[in-house]
């Protein structure tokens, strides 16, 4: 069982706080993968939670892998989400108040592959993201989109 599976057992579908974990991945053209998820039918950035023991960095490298098929290299820190406006609530009913920790890489390998948890996986303009999407998602790209450091 899973931490996530192991403390629902006990709270239900109550609000947690959770960490997770997502790397932005650019292409050459500075477009950014997206992954089209399986449990909300809508657009996201790849990731997920940290499982116990794990750092955030091994917690991304192992989403990254698990969800795409491609292997990470060199990641940077980008910067950490949370608030009121990172609440979720998934279909299945549980609810969740999520610390997103994100990177960003362009130094990724292997074949990308989507997994059970997504539908595709597709590099999007950050002028022209699909309009089904998470909501925190969509948060933190608007954020990415704006930051005058990206290069252009």
């Amino acid at each position: 069982m899973n931490y996530i599976d192991m403390i629902r057992s006990i709270a239900g579908s109550r609000p947690l706080i959770l960490t997770a974990c997502a790397v932005f991945i650019l292409d050459e053209q500075g477009r950014v993968l997206l992954q089209h998820r399986t449990d909300t039918d809508n657009w996201g950035v790849p990731g997920g939670f940290m499982e116990m023991g794990e750092s955030v960095e091994e917690a991304a490298r192992r989403e990254i892998l698990e969800e795409t098929g491609l292997t990470v290299g060199k990641m940077s820190l980008y910067t950490v989400f949370s608030g009121e406006e990172f609440y979720f609530k998934y279909p299945n009913g549980d609810e969740v108040y999520n610390v997103i920790v994100t990177f960003m890489s362009k130094d990724v390998s292997g074949k990308l592959q989507a997994d059970h948890e997504g539908k595709d996986l597709r590099y999007f303009p950050l002028d022209a993201l699909p309009e089904e999407m998470i909501p925190t998602s969509r948060r933190m790209l608007e954020q990415l989109r704006k930051d005058p450091s990206l290069p252009r």
